[in-house]
């Protein structure tokens, strides 16, 4: 297969960038999942705006992203509040609620796209579950050269400027609110004791983690979201105790995954004699999984080598100390 110059920008580009910052985004966000250790509220987000996305599409009859994306905060908002309804009424511990909120919430979502108005466009299960990251496209530049002129820029696919947008929202909110979020992450009690409110940090992190899935729902779909609010902060935590580190690096991880799983999708089966590409999302879940184990496998304390090496290292300082001892 030979791609050119304009195939690459046109085609290759759009989506490549829509990945990195669907999976950019994701990652930071997910963070204050992981601190919290509420992982699985990114599970119950991602599915939990569905029916909100197809609501904000039905009334608005267009999937232009501001009706989808308010429709999604409320499912989202709605989502949270239930959650917590249920937990205190039915005494049931946080996982457990979210399982059946989001669970209901979903399924609606799903009965709710085989409506007569949104099986009309291209709104479909595959479209939420999978992404369409293939389907992005950028028809305004024909070389390099052409990158360099502004007009161009402006013609940028709608996903790419919303995912852009949802980032630096993302990017803001950490700078101008980190050492709230830290406090209310780590110690709720004490954020309540300081005057920091740590339920409305609680939401907020929830209506963020929200407004990032109904943005990258179109690049990796709403259930592969999930690997990536998730596997990348989780890889940060494990390769440092630095919670700016962790920030900066599981940035860094994420956009890694969504350009190593893109480009494994669209390229790796031509390099190896296939007729047809894989599924990007898949295939940034996989990359996102990989570098989650490497960290698992070569932490350089938190993870297995390093715990092996650190438990030999212990042992021979107590062999050389009980040796001075008996001289």
């Amino acid at each position: 297969m030979t791609v050119t110059v304009q195939d690459f920008l046109q085609i290759d580009l759009p989506a490549l960038m829509a990945a990195v910052l669907a999976c950019a985004a994701c990652a930071l966000v997910g963070n204050f999942l992981v601190l919290r250790r509420q992982g699985l509220m990114g599970d119950a987000v991602s599915h939990a705006v569905l029916p909100g996305i197809v609501g904000g599409f039905l009334l608005a009859g267009t999937r232009d992203t501001l009706p989808m994306m308010a429709g999604a905060l409320v499912s989202a908002a709605l989502a949270g509040v239930l959650i917590e309804a249920v937990r205190r009424l039915g005494r049931l511990e946080s996982g457990a609620a979210m399982g059946v909120v989001f669970t209901l919430f979903f399924a609606a979502g799903v009965v709710m796209i085989e409506q007569g108005p949104a099986r009309a466009v291209d709104l479909d299960a595959d479209c939420v579950l999978y992404g369409q990251l293939e389907t992005i496209l950028w028809l305004a530049p024909t070389s390099w050269s052409s990158l360099l002129r502004p007009a161009v820029w402006l013609e940028l696919p709608r996903q790419v400027v919303t995912l852009a947008a949802v980032f630096a929202l993302a990017v803001a909110c950490v700078l101008l609110f980190r050492k709230e979020l830290t406090i209310a992450a780590f110690d709720p009690g004490l954020a309540g004791a300081l005057g920091l409110r740590p339920g409305l940090f609680h939401y907020g992190v929830l209506l963020l983690t929200a407004a990032t899935a109904i943005a990258a729902f179109e690049a990796v779909g709403s259930i592969l979201v999930v690997a990536m609010l998730i596997a990348p902060p989780a890889a940060a935590r494990l390769l440092t105790d630095r919670l700016p580190v962790q920030l900066v690096l599981s940035t860094a991880l994420g956009a890694l995954a969504g350009m190593a799983g893109y480009a494994g999708a669209a390229f790796g089966p031509f390099w190896l004699g296939a007729e047809h590409s894989l599924n990007a999302a898949g295939m940034i879940a996989v990359a996102a999984g990989g570098i989650l184990t490497l960290a698992v496998l070569l932490g350089p304390r938190h993870g297995i080598l390093g715990r092996v090496l650190g438990q030999r290292r212990l042992a021979a300082a107590v062999a050389q100390s009980g040796d001075s001892l008996g001289r």
